[in-house]
């Protein structure tokens, strides 16, 4: 697995090809993403960054650099719960696959899988015969993680 500021890097770089920055406040709110154990709210987030860095952000801008990661493909909302949690394949040199987040009903973990092309473009045509044109793409799956199911 690669180091935490081998990640950022990778993140930055993937911001400049898309004509934008990873500023340093975003790369803290990214890296505290990183160094958890599972989604974090926007407060949760505040709460570390103030522990880690010394003070604490103002919400509304915690929430901003939270959409830009989103909108960057770093970061995951989920929009269930109303967290965040940094994208697992962010240093991944491979096309990404539609992000499915299993979420454990019991114990909160979230594990993130990709889908298939065969049943995203299934999705995607059951959609559109309807006249539905599907908006966000991660799916969110509740359940019970293996070790909650034993």
């Amino acid at each position: 697995m690669p180091s935490t500021q081998a990640i950022l890097d990778k993140a930055s770089q993937h911001c400049q090809q898309r004509g934008e920055r990873l500023t340093p406040k975003r790369s803290r709110i990214l890296e505290l993403l990183l160094a958890s154990d599972g989604p974090k709210s926007a407060y949760d987030l505040i709460s570390d960054h103030d522990r880690t860095y010394g003070e604490s952000p103002a919400a509304m801008s915690v929430y901003r650099m939270l959409n830009f990661l989103v909108d960057a493909g770093l970061a995951h909302r989920l929009a269930t719960t109303n967290q965040f949690m940094a994208c697992a394949h962010i240093a991944c040199d491979h096309a990404h696959r539609v992000p499915q987040l299993l979420i454990c009903d019991q114990c909160h973990h979230v594990e993130e899988i990709g889908l298939g092309s065969d049943l995203m473009s299934e999705l995607q045509h059951s959609a559109d015969a309807s006249g539905f044109r599907i908006g966000s793409t991660p799916l969110e799956i509740h359940g019970l993680c293996k070790r909650c199911s034993h």
